[in-house]
């Protein structure tokens, strides 16, 4: 029977000592049609191993629900780990971080303010236990000693740098967890990461457990710091942050290649075992990204290209042929002559495209809502309508003298409309809880945007919607009506709107003169080459949500860094293809842009 076992100073793989090689891959930011590819270059490039984390909430969206199918089938991407001769490595938290929506953990299970949010509380673990049971039996049949890729399995995330239980209850926390993961038959090694800080190694950590570090430089001494914390066994680097990813409103990250590189061969000469965080990053399509907000609130971007070895569309790029080069130079790497073929495959497909029908915003909110809006004596938060992400819509009546709308906090940004008009909005990003009214009675809406739950530190699980009483310069808003919208759904529950003539846009006049355009659902149809990575440009649009023949890429927003959304081949037919755009605010002319590259926008160098 094969073992995986954490020797006095290596990994031994069925006895013989041995260098894990990773590389992160998240089968939940790539189409399932392209899991195979990206595995491949993996191995191309020199890896024995594949991690990825496993969001929650990703396979849990509603209470009551589990879905391993499609996307979520993190079965078969094992399977076509263990195919292409490569390991693997699984971190199903429950917490991840990973820049993702909530960092994992279910809106729907912390709504209740009583659960202990990564703390030993008995709802909080029970709910564990039930996420455990339905996910690691798949897991366990897939290690190593059963004859499948999987070689170790990870407790919680960085846990160290949360909260301020005394370590005696934060280790009762993660015994509990250990025991629940093993109970579910995992009898690989579990292991613990934290960042490479003795006091994160320290709180973060059990005697029992392996303990890895996260860091992007300076190897040599991070190792030192955990070989501190950890007197014997392999050297592992978790998490090898060789780029970054990108916020809405600040600059595309990058990092030097050539520095990369030199920092991983120190840490393969020093014995340590590595997993690149990333080796390919993808895309956060939906509304699956996360934020942050250390003062600031800063949503995660739509592409987690991550500055990665290989590129958002799959693409080597120089980071991936050096840090190859340095891997060869400690293991044999495989041929990768046939890669030339993906650098000579030449720009993606480019086309102009012209939105031809148009539902106003106003007009499209009430097909979109989930039911019936429900009627409250304060504003609600999102929790209150058992709504988990995406938009909202609250109502109320004002009067010709409420001149001004001011609320204590909105997450995370909302539009204004006054009978239909768009008069402002409301920005957690910017602080911005005030807007000027018209001097009119009328219909005050409030459609408000989940940009992310927060995904790292102490504001994890906290709710979203409009926060604490919201007030005209005459009086305090008391009578509301609120619903969610199923907003990820719009191009089907839109389509008759769609189709009635009298939503046609006007057809582009003489010379391609521009067709500005107020907010509203957009729909075109497009030729193009089938198959074929596509790379969607918006210049001229504000903010909104993209899909392409129903499937929703993820947000766009001028306000940048990311210029371009990506398209995967496999969403693409000869014929017939569907573009639909969800404007929040409106565009200089109906047309949008498939263009030859991507454009992630300006970099901090």
């Amino acid at each position: 029977m094969p073992t995986f076992e954490i020797g006095p100073e290596d990994f031994l793989l069925d006895g013989a000592p041995t260098q894990v090689v990773s590389g992160a891959l998240h089968y939940f930011r790539v189409h399932p049609d392209q899991w195979a590819d990206r595995i491949h270059k993996a191995r191309l490039m020199g890896l024995n191993t594949i991690e990825t984390y496993v969001p929650w909430n990703f396979h849990a969206p509603e209470p009551g629900v589990f879905d391993l199918d499609g996307r979520r089938d993190l079965g078969r991407f094992l399977d076509l780990v263990a195919a292409e001769g490569l390991h693997a490595i699984v971190r199903p938290g429950p917490y991840i971080c990973a820049e993702w929506d909530g960092g994992g953990l279910p809106a729907w299970l912390l709504a209740d303010r009583a659960v202990g949010v990564r703390r030993h509380e008995p709802r909080f673990l029970d709910a564990i236990g039930k996420y455990y049971a339905s996910l690691l039996p798949l897991v366990a049949e897939r290690q190593v000693t059963r004859g499948g890729p999987v070689l170790m399995v990870q407790v919680e995330n960085e846990y160290g740098a949360y909260g301020d239980d005394p370590v005696p209850e934060r280790q009762k926390y993660l015994r509990a967890l250990a025991d629940m993961v093993r109970a579910q038959g995992i009898d690989v090694p579990l292991f613990t990461c934290d960042q490479a800080n003795d006091e994160m190694l320290a709180r973060g950590g059990l005697p029992e457990l392996h303990k890895t570090a996260t860091f992007g430089s300076r190897s040599t001494e991070r190792l030192e710091v955990l070989r501190r914390a950890q007197p014997t066994g392999p050297l592992m680097c978790m998490e090898f942050w060789n780029g970054w990813f990108d916020s809405w409103g600040l600059e595309h990250h990058v990092a030097p290649a050539e520095a990369n590189a030199a920092d991983l061969d120190d840490l393969l000469a020093a014995g340590g075992s590595v997993n690149l965080y990333m080796f390919h990053g993808g895309t956060n399509f939906g509304l699956t990204s996360g934020a942050n907000d250390k003062g600031i609130y800063r949503p995660i971007a739509t592409s987690y290209d991550y500055d990665a070895p290989l590129a958002e569309d799959g693409t080597p790029t120089a980071k991936f042929w050096a840090m190859r080069e340095v891997i060869a130079r400690h293991r044999a790497v495989p041929d990768a002559g046939e890669l030339a073929g993906d650098a000579a495959r030449g720009a993606a497909p480019v086309l102009d495209v012209d939105l031809t029908a148009r539902v106003p915003l106003a007009h499209a909110l009430p097909s979109l809502l989930r039911e019936d809006l429900h009627s409250f004596t304060s504003t609600p938060t999102t929790d209150d309508l058992r709504s988990w992400s995406g938009f909202t819509v609250y109502r109320t009546r004002i009067q010709a003298d409420d001149l001004v709308l001011t609320a204590d906090e909105v997450r995370d940004r909302a539009v204004v409309l006054v009978d239909d008009e768009q008069v402002g909005v409301l920005d957690r990003g910017s602080h911005t809880f005030a807007v000027a009214l018209p001097a009119r009675a009328g219909d005050l809406t409030l459609l408000v945007e989940d940009q992310g739950r927060v995904n790292y530190g102490p504001r994890i699980g906290e709710p979203k919607g409009v926060i604490g009483p919201v007030r005209t310069a005459t009086r305090t808003l008391d009578s509301w009506e609120a619903g969610a919208l199923r907003i990820e759904d719009a191009p089907e529950l839109l389509r008759p709107a769609l189709d009635a003539p009298s939503r046609a846009l006007p057809t582009p006049g003489p010379g391609g003169a521009a067709r500005p355009v107020g907010a509203g659902l957009f729909r075109a149809t497009f030729d193009s080459a089938a198959g074929a990575d596509h790379f969607l440009r918006l210049d001229g649009w504000t903010k909104g949500l993209a899909w392409v023949n129903g499937w929703l890429l993820g947000r766009y927003w001028s306000l940048g860094p990311t210029h371009t959304l990506y398209v995967p081949g496999p969403l693409l037919r000869a014929t017939g293809n569907e573009l639909v755009l969800l404007e929040l605010h409106g565009a200089a002319d109906a047309r949008a842009r498939f263009v030859a590259a991507p454009d992630l926008g300006v970099t901090e160098q």
